[in-house]
């Protein structure tokens, strides 16, 4: 399927679709770890630059329909009863990031669209942003054609879910970033797993370390192929000092970036948000997703 026509080169992406609200700061790893380790001459520093900060919650780990609702229903509940926008991201999808580092998901696409209903019904009634399962997208090169198929229906339907559940939801669908896919070459895949229909716009630089100059230009251009329309959240988690080449796993000397907010004075670019959790190890030196004080430092400046 070809996208629509792009519009003029110098044409803005759309105004920013998400209300001025402050971002709800969850729990996190780094917060467990604070509240554990308050003598280390490591934490006042993190707690500084990575605890105070709002992150994304991610819905991941195993399977779980008994208790998903539950799960994210704390989650919107407590950002409303604060006040603050929530940054939820459900990453269940089936051959998840291709059986690598973090590998899972769930068993088959029937049952990830009844993860994905259950998902929704926690969701509430106040704005929420959900950034649609990073890596689904830029890495469904490794799906034979009827996995790939099932897979944009998937994301289709799970935006579609969110959307019904919540009208006052915004979802967001990962594009990876702007050194991996190009505009023309991703936005018919996007095309395809219904962002036009149900998305708010795209999400790059997900658990990368992208210049923040570089993934706006980029998801100029992305959203520019689809049409116009549309905005678009950055992941500047990690992005401080930029790329180390073409390293994603866990490189050394990287630093957080612009401070998590709605109000990016960018046109077009919808909020600079963490989605990926400073500190939480990407599977080279540890677990995928485990916490690391050591790199949480690192990333604050230390």
């Amino acid at each position: 399927m070809s996208p629509p026509a792009a519009p003029p080169a110098d044409a803005d992406i759309a105004p920013a679709s998400l209300p001025a609200m402050e971002l709800y700061r969850a729990e996190a790893g780094v917060n467990v770890w604070l509240d554990e380790n308050p003598d280390d001459p490591r934490a006042p520093l993190i707690a500084e630059r990575i605890g105070s900060q709002p992150q994304a919650v991610w819905f991941a780990g195993e399977y779980d329909p008994d208790t998903i609702t539950e799960r994210v229903a704390e989650v919107t509940s407590a950002a409303e009863a604060a006040g603050q926008l929530p940054v939820v991201v459900p990453y269940m999808i089936p051959f998840r990031d291709c059986g690598n580092h973090s590998g899972g998901g769930a068993p088959s696409f029937a049952a990830y669209a009844e993860w994905g209903e259950r998902f929704a019904a926690g969701l509430g009634s106040e704005p929420v942003v959900v950034v649609l399962e990073p890596d689904a997208i830029p890495l469904i090169d490794c799906l034979d054609d009827q996995q790939r198929a099932e897979r944009l229906a998937a994301l289709s339907g799970l935006a579609e879910a969110v959307t019904d559940a919540n009208p006052s939801a915004r979802v967001y669908y990962d594009v990876g970033h702007s050194g991996w896919h190009a505009p023309a070459e991703i936005a018919p895949t996007l095309v395809e797993a219904g962002v036009l229909e149900h998305g708010a716009g795209i999400a790059t630089n997900i658990s990368n370390y992208r210049t923040t100059a570089d993934e706006t230009a980029y998801a100029a251009a992305v959203v520019a192929q689809l049409g116009g329309g549309l905005g678009a959240v950055v992941d500047t988690s990690r992005n401080g000092n930029g790329p180390l080449g073409s390293e994603w796993c866990d490189p050394p000397g990287r630093l957080v970036g612009h401070t998590p907010t709605t109000n990016t004075g960018v046109p077009g670019v919808d909020a600079y948000l963490w989605i990926k959790l400073p500190g939480e190890l990407d599977g080279c030196d540890g677990p995928a997703g485990s916490f690391s004080p050591a790199k949480a430092y690192e990333l604050a400046g230390g």
